[in-house]
């Protein structure tokens, strides 16, 4: 077994999002475009450990990778010959989040991927150690099968299992930097309870899924022109959205509307009911699992107790937020207003023979308003994407680590916030602007720590580009910047 509470050398890498290959699609070659073999990373992720491999020399690397390595939630394949019930939402939007199912989906990522795991493999038989911190979109890795299939699909025996950790959302490295994927303080996202993320439901054990991956499985999955791995893409305005129809779908998916109320609404009552779902422990296993979540992550239990303190309210319980984020308030403020006009010309025209069509007068003297409504309204999301100074202080205080590096927001920083050097790691996936993928984030960004002196570690934000690693910031205060 690896000693993995000291480090010399460490690099952090966070949202790879690796998930199945999506055949292309001839007829609407837009469709989940992203998702095709054209824009797989695996070889340039497998030149990159190359490179931090020869960059420590002799030294052992520690490489972190911090949450959303796997996306669960994007695979929709089912098993041809399945050993389990596949009910028909599954058959529809995906397998549910159970043990078996999350094996084969597993299995479904390691297929499509293989030069990715036979890199990382070399690398920890290199004598190099893997920590994997658990996102929200790889909520899955907490059921132990997928855990060994991932230790199966590595080729690793002996002491090279003892060369990979998991770690449940936190993880201390060298004791001087907490390294945490983030979505523990964004309400869309979060696992309720980290301690204990499984729940039941009948006589199934489930991982219980937040309302932003619900919203992945559920809605986006069956509206293949949105790219998940980006807001812009699918968080517009209404107009936005009606130019988007015209431009992408109208010829493709001219039933958008229906797929989008069917979706929304699966994800409102599956949200709803998963949150008032009670965590699956037994009490007298609490305390034995936060030791063993502590000795995972280099920590006291004192501080597991305290990190899962800081953790937000879920958004699912504040029912009419999800439904504005859904524009489900609106649709449904839509179809009242039609449908009591509808009445009221029909009280209408038992007294008076009128013509349908004057039921578009009150319609019409009512779209301004609605019009303005959907205007106020505007999504929230974003607004828990920037890292708060009073989580990172407490944090550090709870922790005693003075820099603290997260992932989940795709979007690299380094930079002083308070007391705290701040990092993020940024994106390694396939995340466009546009639905023709040809406008990419293209980031490719690492966050690499090493000594600095004989007292301390320094760390830098770097850019892995066609096999040259290049400093994002340079040499010109970079750690006091904020990354555009």
């Amino acid at each position: 077994m690896s000693d993995f509470k000291t480090a010399k050398l460490t690099a952090i890498v966070s949202d790879l999002h690796l998930t199945e290959e999506e055949p292309v699609n001839l007829r609407f070659p837009l469709w989940k475009k992203y998702k095709t073999r054209e824009f797989f990373f695996d070889k340039e992720f497998a030149e990159f450990l190359n490179v931090i491999d020869k960059k420590a020399k002799k030294d052992s690397v520690e490489l972190i990778l911090n949450g959303d390595i796997f996306d669960f939630d994007s695979v929709c394949a089912l098993p041809e010959k399945p050993s389990f019930y596949i009910s028909w939402l599954e058959k529809k939007r995906g397998l549910h989040p159970q043990e078996d199912k999350s094996v084969f989906k597993f299995q479904r990522i390691f297929k499509s991927h293989p030069v990715w795991f036979s890199a990382l493999s070399n690398f920890i038989k290199k004598g190099h150690r893997v920590v994997f911190i658990i996102g929200n979109h790889d909520l899955e890795l907490h059921f132990p099968k997928v855990q060994e299939s991932l230790i199966v699909a590595l080729q690793l025996e002996g002491v090279e299992t003892g060369r990979i950790q998991f770690a449940e959302w936190f993880y201390l490295s060298n004791q001087d930097t907490l390294v945490e994927h983030g979505n523990q303080y964004d309400p869309y996202c979060l696992s309720i309870d980290p301690v204990s993320p499984f729940v039941q439901k009948y006589n199934k054990i489930e991982v219980r899924i937040p309302f932003g991956n619900l919203t992945t499985r559920y809605l986006i999955n069956g509206m293949g022109f949105f790219n998940p791995y980006l807001e812009s893409n699918f968080i517009m305005s209404a107009g936005e959205y009606v130019k988007f129809f015209f431009k992408y779908i109208i010829r493709t998916q001219p039933f958008l509307m229906f797929s989008w109320i069917w979706g929304s609404t699966v994800v409102l009552i599956q949200s709803f009911l998963d949150y008032l779902l009670p965590p699956l422990m037994e009490p007298l296993e609490i305390e034995g699992r936060i030791e063993q979540i502590a000795a995972r992550s280099n920590a006291t239990p004192r501080m597991v107790r305290e990190m899962r303190s800081l953790t937000v309210a879920s958004a699912t319980s504040r029912p009419l937020l999800i439904l504005r984020e859904l524009w489900l308030d609106r649709a449904f403020l839509f179809l009242l207003m039609f449908l009591l006009f509808l009445q009221l010309f029909f009280v209408i025209d038992q007294i008076y023979d009128i013509s349908f069509y004057w039921v578009l007068i009150p319609f019409t003297l009512f779209m301004p308003f609605f019009i303005f409504y959907s205007r106020s309204v505007s999504s929230s999301v974003h607004l828990f994407k920037e890292p708060k100074e009073k989580i990172l202080t407490m944090a550090s205080l709870i922790t005693g680590a003075s820099r603290i590096i997260y992932g989940h927001t795709h979007i690299y920083r380094h930079e002083i916030i308070g007391p705290v050097e701040h990092l993020n790691s940024g994106t390694w996936s396939p995340a466009f602007e546009d639905v023709e993928c040809k406008s990419p984030m293209d980031q490719k960004t690492f966050i690499w720590i090493e000594p600095e002196n004989d007292i301390r570690r320094k760390a830098k934000l770097y850019k892995f580009d066609k096999g040259k690693v290049i400093d994002v910031f340079g040499n010109r205060g970079g750690r006091m910047r904020r990354a555009n």
